[in-house]
């Protein structure tokens, strides 16, 4: 007899989804060159010089002795800063931006070894990329939390209802009708007869 499967917990398998994650990789990893690609052409033209593809792929670059690295390092700073806004709108989710983060820096190892056809071994580049996945974390996390922990709002009705409920409360509190208990008369559980309130004074003794 065949078993009959669950059906998938919502939000569980389906963020999990193997195609959905590489789609969300290369999204995220191309907001992240493109954001630094305007940032380091944008600095390159205002300081006078021309644009290459060292200047975004070469890790040789990133040197803290000349004030093109210095220059370099405050691109990639503030493109891991603005980074956190897609990660915001792509993920969403705050326990997945740590593992997002760190492959981004990784991809970008990978693509900066291949360019150069070394691995990095300027401690600048390094300790560049550190900051950098620290502060996309840090931000991620707490802009993913911010998003997760705001009310969500169902549109305007459930508000109108409310209002309008407690306008009725009132008006009916104000001009003693509408309740059957505050009259001190109602009608029975079964609709065959009423009842009637009386104090605990106004029953006589027996004789």
């Amino acid at each position: 007899m065949a078993r009959r499967r669950r059906p998938p917990r919502p939000g569980a398998l389906a963020d999990l989804a193997p195609l959905r994650i590489l789609t969300q990789i290369v999204a995220l990893q191309a907001c992240y060159y493109a954001v630094a690609l305007v940032l380091i052409v944008f600095t390159t033209i205002v300081a006078g010089q021309h644009p290459s593809p060292g200047l975004l792929f070469d890790w040789q670059n990133l040197r803290g002795d000349v004030t093109t690295g210095w220059t370099l390092g405050l691109c990639w700073m503030m493109d891991s800063l603005i980074t956190v806004i897609p990660i915001l709108l792509l993920i969403a989710r705050s326990k997945l931006v740590l593992d997002f983060a760190l492959t981004i820096h990784f991809i970008n190892l990978v693509i900066t070894s291949l360019y150069t056809r070394a691995i990095p071994v300027n401690l600048y580049w390094w300790l560049l990329q550190t900051c950098s996945a620290g502060l996309m974390v840090s931000l991620g996390v707490w802009a993913c939390r911010w998003r997760e922990l705001k009310p969500f709002a169902f549109g305007g009705h459930g508000k109108d209802k409310a209002a309008d409920a407690n306008g009725q409360l009132e008006s009916g509190e104000g001009d003693g009708a509408g309740h059957i208990m505050g009259q001190g008369r109602g009608r029975g559980r079964d609709g065959a007869g009423t009842y009637e309130m009386v104090g605990m004074g106004g029953h006589s003794k027996p004789a």
